[in-house]
C-alpha cells in the first residue's frame, strides 16, 4: 500500500511540475514516505532525515515532507526534535500535498496535516490519473480498520475502514490495463470488508474477470471474520482470481486470538481454509504470524506449529511480537527476549522445511508465469512470476514482458525457481 501511495504522490505532485528524480542529490523536494508496522519506525525516520542532511550539507536546503502512518502517529514529535523537517502529512492526507509544498515554497513554515480525510482523498486521486505501466499494478480499494486487534495501530493511523467509490475503482483499473498492466493487486488494510453501496470485494473482481487484456487479479490483505459466501463463489467462479490466499492468522492458539481480539477462532479459521478448497482444488495458502506474544505459553506457540504443519502455508511472515506505542497491547507483559527468539527459530525452520518440500514438488511440473521484466546483466534472462507468486527465471531469445508463458520448472533456490519455456503461446486459457 505504502507503494501505492508514492506512486499516487508521484501523480500529485506532477500537477506542480514537480517530477521523480533518479539523483537524490538533485531533489528540489524530498518525501519519506513511512510505514508503523514494525518497531522503531520513528527512529528510522531520524536516521532517513539525517542522510538527507548529510547529503544536502553544502547545497540548497530541500523541502523535506514525512508522509504515511509515522507522521500520523509521531508527526508533533518529528517536527518538535528536528526542524529541517517542513511537514508531515499522514496517509489520508497526501492529497493536500501540493498545496503544502506550495505554501512551504511561499513561507517556509512546517506544517503538520494528520486529519482523516480519506473521502477527500479518493475524491482528489479520482481526478488524478494514475500512469504506473508495471506489468503488475497496486490498486487500493479499501483503508482502515474497525477491527482494533490490540496490537495493530493502523486503526489509529489509518482511521476506520472507507471503501471507495465501486466505479472510480473500476475506471482506475481501465487506465492501468490500457497502460499495460496484466495484473492487478486489490489492496486494502481489510480488503475483504470492501462495501461501497452494497458492491463487495467479490463484485469487482468478476467486473475485473470481464476486462480483455487483464490476466490476473490478486488481492491483500484479508480478515478471516470478512470471508464471506459470495467470495468464496467468486474463488470457484473466476479464472482471473489467482489461487493463492494471503490470509492472516496471527496464532494457532484460541486463548491467544481472543487476547489479540481477532475475532476468529482456529475453528473458524480451518472452516474458511475447507471452504475455499472445495470451491478451488488449486488454491494453497500463506499467513502471517506474531510469535511470543503476551501471555503465549508453550502451549500456545506448539498450537501456531500445529497450525503450520496442518495447512502447510507455501509462504508465510513470522516476527517475534513487538510493541506499537497507543495500542492496548502496549502495556502488556513482554516474554522474556531469549525465549521469544529461541520460539521464531523453531518456528521459520518449520515453516522453511515446509516451504523447500512444497518446491521440490514443483519439479517437473508445468506452471503458468507472467513475465514482468528482464534481469539486469543477465543476457536473455526473464523474471516472472506463478500463479502462487513464486519468483520465476527462464532463458529466452524472444521478448516476453507482459506475457503468460507455461513454464518446465527444473531447479530452485531458497527465493527463485528456475526454469524452461515450452510454449510460445502470447496468452494462455485458464
Amino acid at each position: 500500500m505504502n507503494e501505492y501511495d508514492s506512486n499516487r504522490i508521484f501523480d500529485i505532485t506532477k500537477k506542480i511540475d514537480y517530477f521523480p528524480t533518479t539523483k537524490k542529490s538533485e531533489a528540489d523536494c524530498y518525501i519519506i514516505n513511512t510505514c508503523h508496522i514494525r518497531e522503531k519506525a520513528t527512529e528510522k525516520v531520524f536516521h532517513d532525515v539525517g542522510r538527507v542532511k548529510k547529503e544536502f550539507k553544502n547545497k540548497k536546503k530541500p523541502i523535506l515532507i514525512i508522509t504515511g502512518c509515522v507522521a500520523q502517529a509521531e508527526g508533533d514529535l518529528i517536527l518538535k526534535k528536528d526542524r529541517y523537517v517542513d511537514a508531515v502529512i499522514g496517509p489520508q492526507s497526501y492529497h493536500s500535498i501540493n498545496k503544502v509544498i506550495k505554501d512551504i515554497e511561499n513561507k517556509k513554515e512546517q506544517y503538520e496535516i494528520t486529519n482523516f480525510e480519506t473521502i477527500k482523498k479518493f475524491d482528489e486521486l479520482k481526478l488524478t490519473h494514475n500512469n504506473n505501466s508495471n506489468v503488475s499494478s497496486f490498486l487500493t480499494i479499501q483503508e482502515g480498520c474497525d477491527k482494533f486487534c490490540k496490537f495493530c495501530v493502523v486503526p489509529y493511523t489509518r482511521g476506520p475502514e472507507h471503501s471507495r467509490n465501486f466505479h472510480e475503482i473500476l475506471n482506475e483499473a481501465d487506465r492501468l490495463i490500457s497502460n499495460g498492466s496484466k495484473e492487478l493487486i486489490l489492496l486494502g488494510q481489510n480488503v475483504n470488508a470492501y462495501n461501497n453501496n452494497n458492491k463487495f470485494l467479490s463484485d469487482i473482481i468478476y467486473a475485473l474477470e470481464k476486462k480483455k487484456d487483464l490476466l490476473r487479479v490478486r488481492y491483500y490483505t484479508s480478515h478471516p471474520k470478512d470471508m464471506t459466501k459470495d467470495l468464496f463463489e467468486a474463488h470457484k467462479d473466476c479464472t482471473k482470481l489467482m489461487p493463492l490466499l494471503h490470509l492472516p492468522v496471527q496464532s494457532g492458539s484460541d486463548v491467544i486470538l481472543k487476547s489479540m481480539n481477532r475475532k476468529h477462532t482456529i475453528k473458524d479459521y480451518f472452516e474458511i481454509i475447507n471452504t475455499l478448497k472445495e470451491k478451488n482444488p488449486k488454491i494453497k495458502f500463506a499467513s502471517d504470524f506474531i510469535i511470543a506474544y503476551p501471555g503465549e505459553r508453550d502451549d500456545d506457540f506448539k498450537k501456531s506449529c500445529e497450525l503450520m504443519k496442518r495447512v502447510k502455508f507455501i509462504n508465510s511472515y513470522s516476527f517475534i511480537y513487538s510493541p506499537r506505542p497507543g495500542t492496548p497491547a502496549c502495556e502488556m507483559e513482554m516474554i522474556d527476549e531469549k525465549l521469544a527468539k529461541k520460539r521464531l527459530f523453531v518456528f521459520q525452520n518449520l515453516a522453511e522445511k515446509i516451504k523447500l518440500n512444497y518446491k521440490k514438488k514443483l519439479l517437473n511440473q508445468k506452471v503458468k508465469v507472467l513475465f514482468e521484466n528482464k534481469m539486469k546483466d543477465e543476457k536473455d534472462k526473464y523474471f516472472g512470476r506463478d500463479e502462487y507468486q513464486n519468483p520465476v527465471i527462464v532463458h529466452s531469445k524472444e521478448n516476453i514482458i507482459r506475457k503468460e508463458k507455461r513454464v518446465l520448472i527444473k531447479n530452485f533456490s531458497q527465493h527463485t525457481i528456475y526454469g524452461e519455456l515450452i510454449d510460445n503461446v502470447n496468452h494462455l486459457a485458464a
